[in-house]
């Protein structure tokens, strides 16, 4: 049995006259997922869900992911505001069906851990020491099981000085949970707009680029900027065949030619 699980990051959804963008940036990664054969057992947006964490910014949303038919795991970004994701999508499948940002998601073949690095009035992030223990409690739950841990800043230097500078402070301390868990097979993270995969505490740290822009690929020192590069997703998927295979990423455009902006989900009108 193949799993797979689409990893989509940073949409940045907004109102007003900006909303076009982002929003057709998610719709169309949105329908990409929902075109893969087979269908993805799940979907993680790994934070910057909004641009300024408004109530309105995540009814917008709301009204984008609502009819989505997969199950689909929201996580807090530095551009969110938990108190309103909470307030937009609490008690709902979004957050797996609880009232805080940060859970666990047991599905029948594998583990989504869900955790929120977002700090106040800081780009940069942090776990701190009760997220961390109850992340290692809910992998010891399921031992044999595999776990894919979900966060917003990636808990490695990723090469871009500019946005190494607001990673996650305590990734070292992530580390030492993770190495202690070996089936964590992929640590999914977004915050950076560009895909980046490193290895990490004996797993695979996941960067998604964004669904709506990606950043620069500046290796030295200065403000990455927006380059003109296609939006994405990650596609994480354990084959069924041969016994033993390892999970692998796989990057998936959702825009240029050949790809269908078709909707393939009902969504309500507004």
């Amino acid at each position: 049995m193949t799993l797979s699980v689409a990893h989509l990051s940073d949409p940045h959804i907004t109102t007003g006259p900006a909303a076009a963008a982002p929003t057709a940036g998610l719709r169309a990664a949105l329908d990409r997922v929902l075109a893969l054969d087979p269908l993805p057992d799940c979907a993680v947006i790994t934070g910057d869900l909004t641009e300024r964490g408004e109530p309105g910014e995540y009814a917008a949303l709301r009204e984008e992911i609502d009819a989505f038919p997969l199950p689909l795991h929201l996580v807090a970004g530095n551009h969110d505001a938990p108190e309103a994701l909470v307030g937009g999508f609490g008690g709902t499948r979004f957050l797996g069906g609880g009232t805080l940002t940060s859970y666990v998601v047991e599905h029948p073949a594998f583990t989504v851990v869900v955790l929120d690095s977002w700090v106040s009035g800081s780009p940069g992030g942090r776990l701190g020491s009760g997220q961390l223990a109850r992340l290692d409690r809910a992998l010891a739950r399921r031992p044999g099981v595999p776990a894919l841990v979900c966060l917003h800043h990636p808990p490695v230097p990723v090469g871009i000085p500019f946005l190494d500078a607001m990673g996650l402070a305590d990734g070292p301390a992530l580390a030492e949970v993770v190495a202690a868990r070996p089936r964590v097979v992929r640590v999914l993270a977004g915050h950076v707009h560009r895909p980046v995969t490193a290895p990490f505490a004996g797993s695979t740290v996941a960067v998604a680029p964004s669904t709506y822009r990606q950043s620069g690929l500046v290796l030295r020192e200065g403000v990455p900027g927006y380059p003109d590069e296609p939006p994405a997703f990650l596609l994480h998927v354990l084959p069924g065949a041969p016994a033993g295979a390892a999970w692998v990423t796989h990057t998936v455009p959702t825009a240029g030619p050949g790809l269908s902006r078709r909707v393939r989900y009902a969504r309500p009108s507004c």
